[in-house]
């Protein structure tokens, strides 16, 4: 199948376009930067394919959880483009993409990514040879309590984040239960498989329905909240 991704929810603005047979991507800054390159960035790849946008399938685009204004990016971009084209949206969770770039050391994902403010964003997937199940839906978590499946004690999972530099210590007591870590970003040509999928699946979305997945409400600490976590950094 034609098929667009685009993902924007960490500073890393990943897009990627399939058409069936050949895949086309970009990597590059996000963040602030999303805004303005990301519409340039998918008509240089459609372009590059020789594809018109209204020759997709679908377009799919990483729905969250990850960065406030990069969710809302994507989403927003993505609901212009498939109004315009006529085309389903597929959206895809986030964490879920580290799991798909994470499967080939272990069928068991527990999936983490930086939600900064000194938390992280959690799930649990599992695949059963076919297709991923999710066992924790995405939460918001203390870097030091992440919530492993019970069922997975004993055995070995894979912890894919993009954050394992930012908190090893807090990691060790989850890695010490038979994790083995795994760096990982959110990613459009891991999208692009699961966008297929759940395409097939028939999990679309019209533009009108498109949207984002914060799971945490705050968006920034206050400034007694920074300067407290200065100070206890500090002691």
């Amino acid at each position: 199948m034609k098929l667009l991704a685009i993902d924007c929810s960490t500073e890393r603005l990943s897009v990627a376009l399939t058409d069936g047979h050949q895949r086309w991507h970009h990597n590059g800054n996000g963040g602030p930067q999303a805004s303005s390159t990301l519409i340039p960035v998918i008509m240089g790849l459609l372009e590059t394919a020789e594809l018109p946008l209204h020759g997709l399938d679908a377009l799919a685009f990483g729905r969250g959880p990850g960065a406030f204004t990069g969710l809302r990016t994507a989403c927003a971009v993505a609901q212009g483009l498939a109004l315009g084209a006529q085309l389903p949206l597929v959206p895809i969770d986030t964490l879920l993409m580290l799991a798909q770039a994470a499967h080939q050391h272990s069928p068991r994902v527990l999936c983490v990514l930086d939600a900064r403010m000194g938390q992280v964003y959690v799930a649990a997937y599992a695949h059963n040879g076919q297709a991923w199940q999710c066992l924790q839906t995405p939460v918001l978590s203390e870097p030091g309590h992440l919530p492993v499946p019970s069922a997975w004690h004993g055995q070995d999972y894979a912890l894919a984040s993009n954050a394992h530099a930012l908190y090893p210590d807090a990691f060790a007591a989850s890695l010490a239960q038979g994790g083995v870590a795994v760096d990982a970003w959110p990613n459009a040509l891991a999208m692009l498989d699961l966008a297929a999928q759940a395409y097939a699946r028939g999990d679309t979305v019209t533009p009108s329905e498109a949207l984002p997945l914060y799971v945490r409400d705050k968006v920034a600490l206050t400034t007694a909240e920074r300067a407290a976590e200065s100070a206890a950094r500090s002691a």
